[in-house]
């Protein structure tokens, strides 16, 4: 499912033949579909993030994808498949709300660390809007997929030059002035995206670039959220630096994207506004280290900088109750060392609660995405995502570190809950000491 209208059909078909195409090449195995089942989770220590304190000893039944029953001891319905957490903890999934998927296996690594909703923030050749199609149809499980296509920005990537190519003539020349954002908005929506991403500074991952560069003015941007709004899509805002990221909030974004710089009188705009916050501190420490989605000797250096930064920030905007939503930005490709819990427990670091911590990758992320009325708690009548943590995240955020079971839709994804009967050169294996 999406936050927007299914595409018209003839275009549908396209995207789906090009991810089935994506899918031929890759050859990535993910699970298979199986939502028609009934599924009981029983002595479940439940974690509803639209509620406080933990449910315990309860039993929750999934039927068709959906949670139909939460309740307080209970049984197993005779029909339905019964998975004993013996006091474990079943949560929401994850909802990762910065990222740049574009790949079958990526979306598998999402997947199985707990992301269970994604919304890509750049993807070339609008792959995740293809991945979004794949999902959406049920030929292969995965996590649900908004998709925002290509950056906006005064140079866009040449790809988006080949898939639109009546753009041609903003090729090697700067996107400038209100008619030529209105232009690739409308090329973006034209792709069936349910974000527009808009780069209002330039970008920190890169060594050449200055993050606190600003790109367009009010008036430019202000075009761009109009057209976007004209078809239903709200638009998000890259901004490390705040000329541009106050320009960005005063134009109308739902949301800022990093905000490493942002100065107190922008962060009083933005909660006047609801503007949300994804301040993605996790990657910032990426840049410092060695190896990761990173490995620049020149981001090191600006990676030390800009952490201390962003956590400053973070808090701020914490503090004076602008909306925080938790992301990691990053690709989750073979290199990558981020996971959301990695995100969350910055946040915990920042001043948040541990429940406001999960509220910010769960109900507050939801809400940003203009789902929060289908997914995001554990609760009947809302989507069966759905995690297992061995130990409970109120008392120590870093449990999400290790997720033990993954449903997405309904659909079980992941499940290491009892490895006590698998078989080892045809032996059982024992029970740990």
């Amino acid at each position: 499912m999406s936050a927007i209208a299914s595409a018209p059909t003839a275009r549908r078909f396209r995207l789906v033949r090009c991810a089935g195409v994506l899918l031929a090449s890759l050859s990535v195995p993910m699970p298979a579909a199986g939502q028609s089942e009934t599924v009981a989770f029983t002595g479940a220590s439940v974690i509803d993030p639209g509620t406080s304190g933990v449910l315990s000893n309860a039993t929750v039944v999934v039927r068709d994808g959906v949670i139909v029953s939460v309740e307080e001891g209970g049984e197993a319905p005779a029909a339905a498949r019964a998975i004993d957490l013996g006091g474990r903890f079943l949560v929401p999934g994850l909802i990762d709300a910065h990222v740049h998927i574009g790949t079958l296996e990526a979306a598998r690594r999402a997947l199985q660390s707990g992301v269970t909703t994604a919304r890509s923030m750049g993807a070339g050749f609008f792959a995740d809007v293809g991945l979004r199609e794949l999902f959406r149809h049920g030929d292969l499980t995965g996590p649900e997929i908004l998709a925002a296509g290509y950056h906006v920005r005064p140079r866009p990537a040449e790809g988006l030059f080949l898939d639109e190519p009546g753009l041609g003539d903003l090729l090697g020349r700067d996107v400038r002035g209100p008619e030529a954002m209105g232009r690739v908005a409308r090329a973006m929506l034209d792709r069936g995206v349910d974000f527009v991403k808009v780069n209002a500074t330039e970008r920190a991952g890169l060594p050449e670039t200055d993050p606190r560069k600003p790109f367009f003015t009010e008036d430019e941007l202000s075009a761009l959220v109009a057209e976007a709004a004209a078809g239903g899509v709200p638009v998000a805002a890259h901004a490390h630096g705040d000329r541009g990221g106050r320009a960005a909030v005063a134009a109308g974004v739902r949301s800022i994207e990093h905000g490493t710089y942002l100065r107190d009188e922008t962060l009083r705009l933005m909660r006047e506004r609801g503007t949300y916050l994804v301040p993605t501190i996790a990657v910032v420490s990426d840049l410092t280290v060695p190896g990761g989605d990173y490995d620049d000797p020149v981001l090191q250096v600006r990676g030390r900088h800009m952490l201390p930064r962003v956590r400053e920030t973070a808090a701020a905007a914490h503090a004076l109750g602008v909306p925080i939503v938790a992301a990691t930005d990053t690709g989750y490709g073979s290199e990558s060392v981020l996971r959301m819990s990695h995100e969350l427990m910055e946040f915990t670091g920042i001043g948040m609660t541990e429940i406001e911590a999960i509220r910010a990758a769960t109900t507050v992320a939801a809400e940003l995405l203009g789902i929060a009325d289908r997914t995001g708690r554990v609760a009947p009548g809302f989507e069966a995502d759905l995690l297992v943590l061995d130990r409970n995240p109120l008392d120590d955020i870093g449990q999400y570190q290790d997720v033990l079971f993954v449903m997405s839709d309904g659909t079980i994804a992941l499940d290491r809950l009892d490895f006590r009967a698998d078989a080892i050169g045809g032996r059982r294996v024992p029970d740990a000491d």
